[in-house]
């Protein structure tokens, strides 16, 4: 499980990337197992508690055999989805990739969009936002462009004006959302979370240091988290971030151990501008009603 999209509404359900963990592999650069894979959902009443939905009914028409990292966002009375495409399985990462655009009224039947023209082949990782002046804001990475975090602008949601590089250390899966008037960027640097922050949405300061960057003490926890999704909830966020399974004790009799992976939740906390997670301390999840964004 990586790469989630949980919808802070009533519907209370999570979209996110599968992965192949257990597919025999024919050597170790074999990476056929972050292939062919479908998007997952799961359903919760709290938040707290999840159950698995099956996999998501996503047309073949304008996807592929291999689908990552979804986005989705309620906009004008509808659902939006902006999906990571990879045309095939591949057994290396030099594949094309691309992001197509998705809409539903019930979060089952999607019906195809455009495929986004961002002026690049390897393009993945969508985080869209609503601005407060009008219009829209997608985040994401152009491996193209050394794996930055790029923007791009959009009136309607179908065309879209790529601007330049946000971040000067590459990244993948960002996640922008607004909270205590600011807005933030958190994406995953391999290493721990990037942290960013603006208070006008076109001027941003680089937090020093990454987040869940040290490993946490509770067991699926011991790694660095990665590729995260926020819930805004008032003036309270969660952070729901994946994390790797190498550090656990199956991991030391089965190398591949680490393929699997495991989503974790912890709190936000925000203080003079700076925000900080303690992943290990107990989570107690309180979810108000979200207001929907209307453009």
């Amino acid at each position: 499980m990586e790469g989630p999209s949980i919808l802070h509404s009533a519907d209370r359900c999570m979209f996110y990337t599968n992965r192949r963990a257990d597919l025999p592999m024919e050597d170790e650069k074999d990476v056929r197992w972050v292939h062919g894979t479908a998007i997952g959902t799961a359903r919760s009443r709290d938040g707290v508690h999840w159950r698995y939905g099956g996999t998501a009914t996503i047309p073949q028409s304008c996807t592929g055999a291999t689908l990552w990292a979804p986005d989705i966002e309620r906009f004008n009375g509808q659902w939006h989805m902006w999906l990571t495409v990879v045309p095939g399985v591949f057994r290396d990462w030099n594949a094309p990739r691309f992001i197509v655009h998705l809409t539903s009224r019930d979060l089952k039947s999607w019906t195809c969009g455009d495929k986004l023209d961002l002026g690049s082949d390897r393009v993945i990782d969508a985080s869209v936002v609503a601005l407060p002046k009008g219009g829209y804001r997608l985040f994401f990475n152009d491996e193209r462009m050394g794996k930055a975090i790029r923007t791009a602008d959009s009136a309607d949601l179908v065309h879209w004006t790529v601007k330049d590089r946000l971040t000067t250390t590459p990244g993948e899966g960002p996640k922008a959302f607004r909270w205590k008037g600011r807005w933030w960027l958190v994406s995953d640097a391999w290493k721990g979370l990037l942290v960013m922050r603006s208070d006008d949405g076109d001027h941003w300061t680089t937090q020093p240091g990454h987040i869940l960057a040290t490993p946490g003490q509770a067991p699926t926890d011991r790694a660095k988290g990665q590729h995260p999704d926020v819930i805004v909830s008032g003036d309270r966020a969660y952070i729901v971030y994946f994390v790797h399974q190498g550090g656990e004790d199956e991991a030391k009799a089965n190398p591949d151990w680490n393929r699997r992976s495991v989503l974790q939740i912890a709190e936000l906390k925000e203080k003079d501008g700076v925000i900080t997670v303690d992943r290990d301390s107990p989570t107690h999840v309180r979810l108000t009603p979200p207001k929907e964004t209307r453009r």
